[in-house]
């Protein structure tokens, strides 16, 4: 299946050639010897709060900040 670049450089892949969704993400690899893009599948995130969970260190044990928030200016 030939896939042509439109005027801002995107690629539209047909779903009858790769099932996806919006919000998939893809890692994209250009081989020079081959000519080619290579696009491969990434894993989905997973659960932020599982991970967070899973974390060995307590947040209360988090070094604290080196400066302050950056504040808002006035106009």
């Amino acid at each position: 299946m030939i896939l042509t670049l439109d005027a801002k450089r995107r690629l539209t892949v047909p779903a009858a050639l790769a099932p996806a969704s919006p919000g998939d993400a893809f890692e994209a690899r250009f081989d020079a010897e081959e000519n080619e893009i290579v696009f491969r599948r990434i894993a989905g995130a997973g659960d932020w709060l599982a991970v967070l969970s899973e974390c060995p260190v307590s947040m209360d044990d988090l070094p604290r900040r080196r400066r302050e928030p950056a504040r808002r200016r006035r106009l």
